[in-house]
């Protein structure tokens, strides 16, 4: 049987690549498109989902949050998703930052996948943050699949 980081690190690797599969069939006239003033447009939700990676990737590597207050972090969070960067530049941001989720994945002791993890929020066990990425990636892609239907692309991207 596949043993736990095995199984995080696979599933990063498929999201990622599902991730940047689905992305790349927004064209180029819709990334920065959203069906509301409110809603996110592809290229924020992109932005949003590499940022993370390499909030995660530090989480698991540090078993710390990022020391910042709720306010700071997300005006570090909105300054990422509206980060003036072409789908390539964001593409590689997250493959970047996948790569140093793996590395802290790799990095892990035993005692490190049973600690907990303080965040802001709420105390969560390192195994939360080991899956994180993901799941992550996986709802963020579903995301921009939800979008492509508004502009009606009914195809299934793989």
């Amino acid at each position: 049987m596949e043993g736990l980081v095995e199984q995080c690190k696979r599933r990063t690797v498929e999201s990622t690549k599902q991730f940047v599969t689905t992305f790349s069939f927004v064209p180029d006239d819709k990334l920065h498109w959203s069906p509301a003033p409110t809603a996110k447009s592809a290229m924020r939700i992109a932005n949003h989902t590499a940022f993370y990676a390499g909030v995660f990737a530090e989480v698991i590597k540090t078993g710390r949050f990022p020391e910042m207050d709720r306010e700071k972090h997300a005006a570090a969070r909105k300054a990422a998703e509206e980060a003036d960067t072409t789908r390539e530049e964001v593409i590689d941001l997250l493959r970047k930052n996948t790569d140093e989720v793996l590395a802290a994945l790799d990095a892990l002791t035993p005692e490190r996948i049973e600690s907990m993890v303080e965040t802001p929020a709420f105390p969560a066990p390192m195994v939360f943050f080991m899956e994180l990425p993901g799941g992550h990636t996986d709802g963020h892609a579903s995301q921009i699949d939800y979008l492509q239907t508004c502009w009606d692309d009914q195809e299934v991207h793989f």
